[in-house]
């Protein structure tokens, strides 16, 4: 017998033992305003839940205080009531969290029906209290409470940190008090951390579960659970369980099991879709007989298999499992170093505080920042600290949890910058003359890295949104166009790395999976460099990470293992090639979605500014690592360029802060970037709603940032419509818009981006933005955003918007209104003249040359912008000696060695940007002589 056979005969045991006591789980009560299956409050999309349930619990106490007190007529506590309505909602979202539960909220309804509404009044109180952080009265008084609500709350005062545990299995409301009772005599007062159970009956409750409760960090699967829910669940999370449940089983990569293994299969079944959803849940499985063969046949996907009867070896399990994501090896270094006596005898005064705390003129230092900030300092790399370029020991293991977190297959730390991690990436990966293709509207540091490895750069081109003066992103027809272009030259042999931005400064996102896969199908030894500064976020949510390069390296490896991916690629490969062996021109190509090779190698690299969105110090970064070629082709060669490029006296600060960055988004990542669209989503609705605002300001949509031949046919706002609008757009579509990016054309309110910014939100407001363009205004929510903040930044806009309206309704009406301010045209990457340009049908080019040429004396000229303009109408080309990057648009206008052409002066004239690098206003361009 295999040990699959053995799991299922186990298996089906359990369910016999269980019995059929689906009459037992209780279902939301109905009343005459209920109107069908689908509550009447719909629970709305799983990203939001967390405000509805918090939102719920508060207009109920505001609603019942009024009746305990007498302020509002009992007779407007009819079934269609707010009340109601609430606690109709309620009941169902309760029974997806721990502490109260749905018994919690008939009990509530019951009490108003019954009049009591100041008992009702004191258990409403409890939640609100849970809800807000408030500690729960560890003895409420007797008369306001009763055994079952005792049992529920589990109000115990306790300060200790919480958290949930799923258990999915169908049982009586005595096997639920009995499990919750267990686990409340288990708690120990010696334990870091204590947990609640929430028990649900169905693989359903369990999807929506994990959806909406960012507080479980486990489940507990057990055999006797049933597939459907019962319970009455809006339309939009209904078909999120689906969508989520069907991509789990498309991604799958294991053989269906036969017929006779269908217990197995289903059990299996919820524990991928539950993995693919929040991979960082800990699953465990609870039998009741052949536990050897279950552990055997099921340790792929569960940690660890027990029995029903070793509820403490579970509770354990639980705890020491949670404290292995709380552990943050190098900060735990640091606060133990800076609590030891220490005697400083090494090259860093501030060391302990040395040359501050006895100085008479910088104590100031101290008293802003605090002792422990100089106690913490050194320059040691011994005595549990570890040195950040030959890790061995706890930096060594912070990089190696914070791979776990990222899908990684290996995290190195870096204390300056994304810049700087762009730079190693592309010294280990490329030798001089390797061709790079970069998307030419990419961070002005992947320029400077293709400059100094000595690379040439081809330049892809996004395709340009002119009417908002910036760009978008670069279509995957030009990626493959340029690859067959090389192909056909008979250089694709040169072509060493694709590096492209995702998502981009304004939001849009691409497909990474289906980039890579197209591109390896084309060549199938390309590396790719992902540029997720502004997206560290995505890894922490289960729509988002599915287009971080991390996820999609993952899932595209898993991809090319299975046989029906090999029988797909035979199938293409055949229409692509003919018999001669000669491949079909370049249209068709271009018209199918490629397959790769299953023989193609996965090297796939992301850099991150994990200080941009996530917890951590400036210049806090990481570069994640998925590469199959490591040890073979990168590790050696990623070291050095590590050595190169990081400081031998790397701050200890940002360090510290990566790894208890780390720790967050593990423990409650989900519950943050949850907030953080929900609160996007929320400061898009109320500027497109509120009359006064949508006259001033338009919200620009993916319909607006996304050319319709490069978008599906979904809404222009998917997550405003629902998680499963966005799950298709983001599962579907070549290119999305972050919804955490809320971008603002500004056009009618007469004044550009870069005074609205300055002048307008931040002199006048001190609501501080990055970025600006012409006739737009970036407003981003992070995982720090508030709802307090939100509401100010609406509040302030409509003062601004009325403010507008005021000083146009007191214009001369003889005088036209200009409604908007030009945005000039988007200029191309011309070309690398001459003498730099590799090949005159091919757009790559010898930056590097260009780049020192323009550094010797007597090989430059400065030329003003106006006799520059007539040099170029006489016919002339002139050279760019160096970079020219405004800020905005934040890339290089001009690099090393490019024609300077018309349509680049033109853009630079209408360009009144504060900030322009490598441009000197009084002594013009920099060009090369002739």
């Amino acid at each position: 017998m295999t040990r699959i056979d053995s799991a299922h005969e186990t298996l089906t045991e359990e369910f016999r033992g269980t019995g059929s006591i689906s009459d037992s789980i209780p279902e939301p009560r109905a009343t005459q305003a209920d109107s069908g299956s689908v509550l009447e409050r719909d629970p709305g999309m799983p990203s939001s839940t967390w405000r509805l349930r918090s939102d719920a619990w508060e207009y109920l106490r505001f609603g019942v205080k009024r009746l305990a007190l007498g302020n509002d007529d009992t007779d407007t506590l009819t079934p269609d009531s707010e009340i109601y309505r609430s606690l109709r909602s309620l009941e169902t979202i309760e029974m997806y969290w721990a502490g109260f539960g749905q018994r919690y909220v008939t009990g509530i309804t019951d009490l108003l029906e019954a009049g009591d509404y100041v008992t009702a009044l004191d258990r409403i109180g409890r939640v609100v209290n849970r809800l807000r952080g408030d500690t729960v009265p560890e003895e409420p008084r007797e008369e306001f409470i009763d055994e079952l609500d005792r049992l529920e709350t589990s109000g115990d005062g306790d300060p200790r940190t919480r958290f949930e545990v799923l258990v999915i299995d169908e049982t009586t409301a005595a096997d639920r008090d009995t499990m919750r009772a267990e686990a409340l005599r288990l708690r120990n007062p010696a334990d870091d951390f204590i947990y609640e159970y929430v028990i649900v009956p169905s693989a359903d409750d369990a999807v929506a579960a994990v959806l909406t409760n960012p507080n479980i960090l486990a489940c507990v699967v057990r055999p006797g659970f049933s597939d459907r829910t019962r319970q009455s669940l809006s339309k939009d999370l209904k078909e999120a369980i689906g969508l989520a449940r069907t991509d789990s089983e498309n991604t799958n990569t294991i053989a269906p099991a036969r017929s006779s293994l269908a217990s197995v299969q289903r059990v299996l079944g919820i524990a991928d879709t539950l993995a693919a959803i929040r991979p960082e849940l800990d699953l465990y499985l609870m039998a009741g007989a052949h536990i050897e063969e279950l552990a055997g046949a099921l340790t792929r996907r569960f940690r660890r298999v027990f029995r029903r009867e070793d509820q403490l070896e579970l509770h354990l399990t639980l705890l020491r499992r949670v404290s292995h994501l709380y552990d943050t090896p190098f900060f735990s270094a640091i606060q133990d170093h800076a609590r030891r006596p220490v005697g400083v005898f090494h090259a860093l005064p501030v060391a302990r505080g040395g040359s501050v705390v006895s100085s008479k003129w910088i104590k100031d230092l101290e008293t802003f920042y605090g002792l422990n900030l100089l106690l913490a300092e050194t320059s040691a790399t011994s005595g549990g600290l570890d040195s950040l370029l030959a890790p061995v020991g706890t930096i060594k293991k912070a990089q190696d949890l914070a791979a776990r977190a990222y899908g990684a297959k290996h995290t190195f730390f870096v204390t300056n910058g994304t810049s700087t991690a762009n730079k190693i990436v592309h010294q280990a990966l490329v030798a001089p003359n390797d061709v790079v293709m970069v998307d030419r509207n990419c961070h002005k540091s992947h320029h400077h890295a293709v400059m100094l490895t000595g690379a040439r750069p081809a330049y892809l081109e996004a395709y340009p949104l002119n009417d908002f003066a910036f760009y978008g992103a670069v279509p995957i027809s030009r990626i493959k166009q340029m690859l067959l272009d090389y192909r056909a030259a008979g250089r694709l042999d040169e072509v060493r790395m694709i590096t492209l931005t995702n998502c981009t400064f304004d939001g849009i996102v691409y497909d990474p999976e289906r980039v890579m896969a197209e591109c390896l199908a084309i060549k199938p030894d390309l590396v790719f460099l992902w540029d997720e500064a502004w997206f560290a976020f995505a890894a922490f949510h289960p729509v988002t990470r599915r287009r971080t390069a991390m996820s999609a390296a993952k899932r595209l490896e898993e991809r090319l293992k299975s046989g029906t991916h090999a029988a797909a690629y035979r199938a293409q490969q055949s229409r692509l090639f003919g018999a001669d062996g000669d491949p079909a021109p370049d249209a068709a190509w271009l018209n199918e979605r490629l397959i790769p090779s299953p023989d193609a190698r996965i090297r796939v690299y992301a850099t991150q500014s994990t200080h941009k969105t996530l917890t951590a110090l400036r210049q806090g970064s990481m570069i994640h690592v998925y590469d199959q070629d490591w040890v073979r082709e990168a590790e050696e060669s990623f070291h050095e360029a590590y050595m190169t490029h990081t400081s031998t006296s790397p701050n200890y600060q940002i360090l510290s802060s990566l790894d208890i960055g780390r720790r967050q988004v593990e423990l409650e990542g989900f519950e943050l970037v949850q907030r953080q669209l929900d609160l996007a989503t929320s400061l898009a609705q109320a500027i497109a709603r509120h009359p006064l605002l949508r006259r001033t300001f338009r919200v620009l949509t993916a319909h607006d940032l996304v050319p319709a031949e490069h978008r599906g046919v979904g809404r222009p706002m998917p997550l405003r419509d629902g998680l499963t609008s966005m799950w298709q757009a983001w599962a579907h579509d070549e290119f999305v818009v972050d919804p955490s990016r809320i971008t603002i054309e500004i056009s009618r309110t007469g004044v550009d981006g870069d005074t609205f910014k300055h002048e307008h939100l931040m002199d006048r407001y001190g609501i501080q933005v990055n970025k600006t363009s012409r006739n737009t205004v970036l407003f981003m929510t992070n995982i720090g955003t508030s709802r307090s903040a939100v509401a100010y930044l609406i509040e302030v806009l409509v003062k601004l918007a009325d403010r507008f309206e005021e000083e146009q309704a007191q214009r001369d009406p003889e005088l036209p209104f200009e409604s908007s301010v030009e945005s000039p045209p988007l200029p191309d990457f011309s070309a690398f003249a001459p003498g730099y340009a590799t090949d005159a049908s091919l757009p790559d080019g010898d930056l590097r040359a260009a780049f020192f040429n323009g550094q010797r004396r007597g090989t430059v000229e400065h030329v003003s912008p106006e006799v520059l303009r007539e040099r170029v109408r006489a016919g002339e080309k002139p050279i760019s000696a160096g970079f020219v990057t405004p800020y905005p648009p934040g890339f290089p206008v001009l690099v090393p060695g490019q024609v300077i052409t018309s349509e680049v002066l033109d853009f630079m004239a209408v360009l009144d940007t504060r900030e322009i690098h490598g441009f000197d206003a009084r002594r013009g361009y920099r060009v090369l002589r002739g």
